[in-house]
């Protein structure tokens, strides 16, 4: 499906070059005289490469990229592999380290998780925007450490560290939001 300018949209998947791109932002400028520029900023799914593209032309036109977000749940590793089970047909992905990437520190087993199918093959996976982790290790709080209040260094159950209110100990389950890696709250 081709698409213009006036059809993009922040989120957005387009193919360039035979590869699938994230629209982040986009704007065009228009000067007396002139040909329209567009200036578009998006993310390489395939690379994670983050640029920004100049298109100099009246009719600049797109491709909507073959993209399919699966809900899946996460299954397994067998050190090689992370297995993903489709929620609807019972497919399973198997993807390697590198596609997942720094969303292990947010993965536990049975999380609920987006596989992102590029032409029919798994390239990426998208995590809900927070994660409810377990604190195993975290250093005690004293009572009249801080006037305050303060934050002390905590280690969750997919070995991720985040800063975490004094309060917190080990056993306590807290919601962390994956696209900061920032303590949100307690949840119990």
């Amino acid at each position: 499906m081709s698409i213009n300018f006036s059809d993009l949209s922040r989120g957005l998947v387009i193919e360039l070059d035979g590869q699938p791109w994230e629209v982040m932002d986009y704007e065009r400028h228009k000067m007396q005289q002139r040909a329209p520029v567009t200036r578009i900023k998006m993310k390489n799914l395939l690379s994670g490469a983050v640029v920004e593209r100049t298109f100099q032309r009246y009719d600049t036109g797109f491709t909507v990229a073959d993209i399919d977000n699966r809900p899946t749940q996460y299954l397994y590793t067998d050190g090689n592999f992370y297995y993903f089970m489709d929620q609807e047909t019972f497919d399973q992905y198997d993807l390697t380290k590198e596609i997942v990437g720094d969303n292990l520190n947010y993965l536990k087993e049975q999380a609920m998780v987006e596989v992102i199918l590029y032409n029919g093959s798994a390239i990426s996976i998208k995590l809900p925007t927070h994660v409810e982790l377990e604190v195993t290790e975290t250093p005690p709080s004293f009572r009249g450490d801080t006037a305050q209040g303060g934050n002390k260094p905590a280690t969750l159950e997919t070995g991720l560290r985040v800063n975490v209110p004094m309060f917190i100990t080990p056993g306590t389950v807290i919601r962390v939001d994956t696209r900061t890696g920032e303590y949100s709250e307690r949840v119990s």
